[in-house]
């Protein structure tokens, strides 16, 4: 029962605030500049109403950046760390939906499509908690389609980086490093699909995504593209 009640504590405060505590001090060394962000302004002028798109490798950059886009959602797992990522993102501030498309789904996608008729933002890592790496599952199609959001591809690219040796590849820009965070332009999902329909949507948001990620990249090989950005 001790050990029990210790892992609990461990998971539901040690750990989410211990990790955003070095989190919080890693980002505020970022230069960070934004790319293509009237992409993100004009969905935000017309109503605010959006789901941002991101892949799993890439999203540590954004955990402090989309703290300043609140109310925003993001569905998380009902997994022992699914319930330590939701207790980190209550201290962030935002919403966290639990469920997936295993358990839970359904009402997660019920609870997402209330919030974003109260003005919430929703984030979503398309390809995870597992991969496979680079793949947009359909959950994010499902939630643009059910919740009638605009998906906004959002990319994240660090000069200098950590990766890890994990299933993705999992990037942590290195202290001190110049930051790109990228919008790219909305995609609409009609509200009526059959099968091949949401199957195209799905490999177009992956298309884009892949192709905006290869750029965002390729800006630190190109010296004009990023004294621009930069100057």
């Amino acid at each position: 029962m001790i050990k029990k009640r210790f892992k609990k504590f461990l998971y539901h405060y040690v750990f989410p605030h211990a990790g955003l505590l070095m989190v919080r001090l890693l980002s505020v060394t970022y230069r960070v500049k934004l790319l293509d962000a009237e992409n993100e302004a004009s969905i935000l002028r017309a109503g605010g109403r959006l789901v941002y798109a991101s892949w799993h490798q890439r999203f540590f950059p954004g955990i402090t950046f989309f703290s300043t886009r609140k109310p925003i959602a993001i569905i998380i797992s009902k997994s022992r760390d699914g319930e330590m990522a939701a207790r980190a993102v209550n201290i962030l501030g935002w919403h966290p939906v639990r469920g997936s498309s295993s358990h839970g789904g359904k009402q997660a996608l019920e609870e997402i499509k209330a919030l974003g008729r109260s003005n919430h933002k929703v984030g979503h890592i398309v390809d995870g908690p597992q991969g496979p790496f680079g793949v947009v599952k359909p959950g994010l199609i499902r939630i643009a389609q059910f919740a009638e959001l605009p998906i906004v591809p959002t990319i994240t690219s660090g000069e200098r980086r950590w990766v890890f040796n994990s299933w993705d590849r999992f990037m942590v820009p290195k202290p001190f490093s110049r930051v790109i965070i990228r919008f790219g332009k909305a995609i609409h999902v009609p509200k009526e699909m059959d099968r091949d329909e949401f199957e195209a949507v799905r490999q177009q948001v992956e298309t884009r995504m892949k192709a905006l990620y290869e750029d965002t990249d390729h800006i630190w090989n190109t010296p004009v593209r990023k004294k621009t950005i930069f100057r």
